[in-house]
């Protein structure tokens, strides 16, 4: 159970009680479903605690996995929640389709990128995922199931994307892929010397591809403060079309009983990545896996923090505050004595969001990983959370485990709208944590039971 249910980041207490989505569809039907007493959960890919529910019941999505449906000539593909975006890629690659969006890991499920409206490389181009999401069903604890589109219960439509599976259970949903010429990827990358030429460089890289992304050498300090590598990417005219199998070669069969990303480690790795990455200046085409999800490579990789597990860290801020606020987020990590193993910076462009609680907006987004070290930890984020929010800017709800709720106010002041649409029987740890914490209801209904 505690491997099965447990949230990506392991820095969370794993759910302690879960049920097959069979038995939770029959219970909703029957009407029986208890107050704040279930939540989906997809393939544990969630980095916080916005999949758990401690005091309730998770639900394993997993088994409602079959593709019920693809269009060849559209690209319309309607399938379970439970199925994994892998194999909606192995579905539809032969036809020449890919989903508009993918997130850093292929092993999500459909429900999950939905309930979270995931966004990829190319946001400056497609959006977010619920951009492409055409309809979905949604069961509720009333017994009813609602079809739920931008005409169709629409008010449902936008709260359930983004709504981190407050609102009732999707058992499936419709998408619309996009044409592709081929699986692989052109890649092409750009060293860049400090943060002031990334920026000179990330307007015009969007305009010019279809996917853009940077890795920052964080624990890079002095004149080297910032240094890092474009990728920038665009499906090959010519390549493949089956999709490699989706499977690791390499895991991670045991956790450590010690962070093995200690400082040291990152230092050389940092060093050794941006030489190897940096020598390959010219375009060259590139397998879509590695491109797109690289840690899928090695199966269980969180296991390397330990077994305090980590924290993730993500951040967007306004676009003329960005050039400000991003080396300053860097510097207060590297001087809190931490080092974050992956460090991703990229442009979220103007696509607005179907969903009423989205993550992206205009600007760029930082995201820093970091092994809990405790207090110390928790000391940081909540500096990185202030400088943010100062900032104008947001913290990504579905990657967090410990955001206050003055935090998750300011950076969704719509949460309002989405907790009068919740369905009564749904609640998370973060909910409870966050808005639970600033809307009496939660209480009253607490003290009520």
């Amino acid at each position: 159970m505690a491997e099965r249910f447990q949230s990506f980041g392991l820095a969370t207490p794993p759910a302690a009680r879960a049920m097959l989505a069979d038995d939770a569809i029959a219970l909703l039907k029957g009407g029986q479903a208890r107050q704040a007493s279930l939540l989906a959960y997809g393939n544990g890919r969630s980095y916080g605690d916005s999949c758990q529910n401690q005091l309730g019941t998770v639900i394993d999505m997993r088994p409602l996995n079959r593709i019920r449906g693809f269009n060849a000539e559209s690209g319309l593909l309607e399938a379970d929640a439970g199925v994994l975006l892998a194999d909606v890629i192995a579905h539809a690659a032969p036809h020449g389709f890919f989903p508009a969006v993918v997130p850093g890991t292929q092993f999500v499920t459909l429900g999950g990128a939905i309930a979270n409206d995931v966004h990829g490389k190319n946001h400056h181009r497609r959006g977010t995922f619920g951009c492409h999401v055409e309809s979905f069903t949604l069961l509720r604890s009333d017994g009813h199931s609602y079809r739920c589109s931008a005409t169709d219960n629409p008010r449902l439509f936008r709260a359930t994307i983004g709504g981190m599976g407050l609102t009732g259970l999707i058992l499936s949903a419709s998408i619309r892929l996009m044409r592709i010429p081929s699986l692989d990827i052109v890649e092409e990358t750009t060293r860049f010397r400090d943060l002031r030429e990334y920026f000179d460089l990330a307007e015009a890289a969007d305009q010019a591809n279809e996917y853009a992304v940077a890795w920052i050498d964080q624990l890079a300090g002095g004149r080297n403060s910032g240094r890092g590598l474009l990728f920038t990417g665009n499906h090959a005219e010519h390549g493949s079309h089956a999709a490699a199998p989706a499977s690791a070669k390499f895991s991670v069969p045991l956790q450590p009983p010690f962070n093995v990303l200690s400082r040291p480690f990152l230092t050389a790795f940092n060093a050794a990545y941006r030489w190897k990455k940096g020598q390959a200046k010219a375009p060259r085409k590139v397998e879509y896996q590695g491109f797109f999800f690289p840690l899928d490579g090695v199966r269980d990789w969180n296991r390397l923090y330990g077994p305090k597990g980590l924290f993730q860290h993500q951040s967007v801020v306004p676009e003329e505050a960005a050039r400000t606020i991003v080396p300053a987020l860097l510097t207060a990590a590297r001087q809190a004595g931490q080092g974050s193993f992956l460090t991703v910076l990229k442009r979220f462009g103007s696509i607005r969001s179907p969903a009423l609680l989205s993550f992206p907006r205009t600007g760029y987004t930082l995201t820093l990983d970091f092994p809990n070290r405790g207090a110390a930890t928790l000391a940081l984020l909540g500096e990185l959370d202030r400088m943010t929010i100062a900032a104008g800017g947001a913290v990504n709800p579905y990657k967090d485990a410990r955001m206050s709720a003055a935090t998750f106010v300011a950076s969704f002041p719509e949460w309002p709208r989405l907790e009068a649409l919740r369905d009564p029987a749904f609640m998370s740890d973060f909910w409870a944590r966050t808005a639970g914490i600033v809307d009496p209801r939660r209480r009253d209904a607490e003290a009520a039971e």
